[in-house]
């Protein structure tokens, strides 16, 4: 019976050190035979497609604002640093980059869709149709009537849903919503395309909503016992627990109506 002899330890040294070699022989190949085919011609980038939202912005403006910070062919391109770059351009709301081989980049745009303006007069932020704040060219914008709003930083979709609640009830009197503040104390002032300011108060968006509206609803005979129309509304204080306080222009009476009205 013959026993098995061990390998000597230098020759196993050997050995190891003989597959450790040809294995780092075989990632440097690898390494050098990828790094050729990156840098090859045909993968350079000779196109970069836009498709989806481009309302405001055109192939000029992308190519001046965004391939100088592109870098790279298509294999190796850093899709993330394209996305962000695409997405700071004005307008650009998402960017969704991929490639396309061998050598072009496809990217489909969503824009913002402004549905009002954002913080004092004057300032150029707005708002989306999602709440979120953006800057971009004011004269840029297609509807130049939009409301401004305005709020504490983080309860710009709460302002934006609460003007999408009060605006068909103002409308429903010929009003138009021009202007809504939700103040730091959680207090709502509305502002009229007539230039009313009315004091709309505090509470759950529900509370604010239906004084509003019984507000509204008395409005019309309120204003017709001084021969106005709901127009001639100076300012109005929904703040009182059985009523309002209204002042019309060119009555100098301040009548108060509760809601037997």
């Amino acid at each position: 019976m013959s026993e098995t002899v061990p390998t000597p330890f230098d020759i196993r040294l050997m050995n190891i050190c003989a597959a450790a070699l040809l294995t780092a022989f075989v990632i440097a190949l690898l390494a050098a035979l990828l790094s050729g085919a990156a840098n090859h011609p045909v993968f350079a980038i000779g196109a970069v497609a836009v498709t989806g939202d481009v309302t405001h912005n055109n192939a000029v403006t992308l190519r001046a604002n965004v391939l100088p910070k592109l870098s790279g062919s298509t294999l190796t391109i850093d899709l993330a640093r394209a996305k962000q770059a695409f997405e700071a351009v004005p307008w650009v709301r998402q960017a969704v980059v991929r490639r396309e081989f061998p050598n072009r980049i496809k990217v489909v745009l969503q824009e913002h869709r402004a549905v009002a303006f954002w913080g004092a007069e004057g300032d150029s932020k707005m708002l989306n149709n999602f709440g979120e704040v953006f800057e971009a060219n004011v004269g840029e914008v297609e509807n130049e009537a939009l409301p401004r709003l305005s709020g504490p930083t983080g309860q710009e979709p709460q302002v934006l849903a609460m003007a999408g609640l009060l605006a068909p009830q103002f409308e429903l009197l010929d009003l138009q919503l021009e202007q809504l503040e939700l103040t730091g104390r959680g207090s709502w002032i509305a502002r009229l395309d007539n230039g009313a300011a009315v004091e709309l108060g505090r509470g759950s968006d529900a509370d604010v909503v239906e004084r509003t509206a019984r507000f509204l609803r008395t409005l019309t005979q309120v204003t017709s016992r001084y021969k106005r129309r709901p127009d001639a509304v100076d300012s109005a204080d929904l703040r009182h627990p059985d009523g309002y306080a209204l002042r019309l222009r060119g009555v100098s009476t301040l009548a108060a109506a509760g809601q037997k009205n």
